[in-house]
């Protein structure tokens, strides 16, 4: 059981939507096969509980990280205020911890995710309301050996292996796998 890959590719990463074909996720996610293999246990255990995985970020170039540094730095660029840090002084972004100059996502061992219920059709509201949604997830990533960010109940990253950041080169030669 698992990912097939092909043995010429030493990269380590699958396109996520064919690893876990139940996901749902808008642009192509890549992560490692690893990764992407315990995720699979993650979403066939929740879609057992009638839910399916919502993927929001997943791996993440350290070129991207860099730019968003960029960004951040540039404090007179405020046009995404409005949808993405409306209640967040932009001067607060690296002093309260929503951006680092370095990404575990880059790794490709991370995701950031959640919930979609699939009897009604809709994203499963985990606020701080409700607590037994953000449970499901949390207790599912950890039973498929992720550990979680204390501070953010969206993210998890995968106990091992632990790799160091992935360049862009290693995701270009990346080869479409077939799912499971």
């Amino acid at each position: 059981m698992g990912t097939k890959v092909n043995p010429a590719d030493s990269s380590g990463f699958v396109e996520l939507s064919e690893a876990v074909p139940d996901v749902i996720l808008e642009p192509r996610i890549f992560m490692t096969k690893e990764a992407a293999d315990a995720l699979k246990e993650v979403s066939d255990d929740v879609k057992k509980q009638g839910y399916r995985l919502k993927i929001y970020d997943a791996y993440r170039p350290q070129m991207a990280v860099d730019n968003f540094v960029a960004w951040a730095e540039n404090l007179g660029d405020k046009r995404m205020k409005e949808y993405f840090y409306p209640q967040v002084d932009k001067t607060r972004l690296f002093a309260d911890g929503y951006i680092d100059a370095k990404s575990v996502h880059s790794r490709g061992s991370t995701v950031d995710l959640s919930l979609f219920n699939m009897q009604t059709g809709k994203d499963v509201d985990i606020n701080e309301v409700q607590f037994k949604n953000r449970m499901i997830l949390r207790e599912a990533m950890l039973r498929h050996g992720f550990k979680a960010l204390d501070t953010e109940w969206w993210h998890f990253t995968q106990k091992m292996p632990c790799f160091s950041s992935i360049g862009i080169g290693e995701l270009v030669r990346t080869q479409r796998l077939s799912a499971f």
